[in-house]
């Protein structure tokens, strides 16, 4: 795993707060540049898709990568102490930490972070997977990691999946829990809520657009 990879693995960028750290947009990426080691070396951090880095050597502007082997001497370590101390800040201070496992879970979590700058809470020692979003202090979304058969009566599959539940109009729900990926509420109020699989048996689309809807039904 490369370096930039092992520091923002799990972590959402937020492009607002890389704009107020000093990375320069130009068009859809966004680059930083630092000189170190008395301005011999100067380390470039561009975002695009996710977080690439490299050193150039400024006496020869040549890119320099020892510093990523295996096996390396004293010199090229103080070089990548340098280069992992920047990633490391950056990642501080322009991203939200993202723990969930399921890719669309991971999507539907960067959604309502872009949409709302809502990061999810983690209320629970004895239950790290799970999470809310609130709104105001009220609840609009929970994150479970739940076995699929609590939620699904009919499965005999105790995998474990992630599901969000999410506030709906009371006379929407009898027609919603017919549809596949939603049913009862887990571990909530049923006659306001439903849990809706996050394993793409829903679309994204159709994931927040329910989401908006519970939001907005709070006040």
């Amino acid at each position: 795993m490369e370096i930039e990879e092992e520091i923002f693995n799990n972590y959402l960028v937020d492009k607002d707060k890389l704009e107020e750290y000093g990375f320069k947009k130009v068009k859809e990426k966004y680059k930083f540049t630092k000189n170190i080691l008395d301005n011999n070396f100067e380390i470039i951090v561009e975002y695009e898709e996710k977080i690439k880095g490299k050193i150039i050597e400024l006496n020869f502007r040549e890119e320099f990568s020892n510093f990523r082997r295996e096996n390396i001497g004293a010199f090229n370590k103080k070089v990548k102490a340098e280069f992992i101390k920047l990633l490391i800040d950056i990642r501080e201070k322009c991203c939200e930490r993202d723990s969930f496992i399921f890719p669309q879970t991971k999507r539907i979590n960067k959604f309502i972070y872009a949409k709302y700058k809502i990061s999810p809470e983690f209320l629970w020692i004895n239950l790290p997977n799970y999470a809310v979003y609130r709104k105001n202090k009220k609840w609009f979304g929970i994150v479970a990691l739940v076995e699929k058969n609590i939620i699904d009566k009919d499965s005999f599959f105790t995998d474990k999946v992630e599901i969000i539940n999410v506030k709906v109009n009371p006379l929407k729900i009898n027609k919603l829990v017919k549809r596949k990926g939603i049913y009862e509420a887990f571990h909530m109020n049923k006659k306001n809520w439903i849990s809706i699989l996050l394993d793409n048996t829903l679309t994204d689309l159709e994931i927040q657009k329910l989401i908006k809807d519970s939001y907005d039904l709070l006040k």
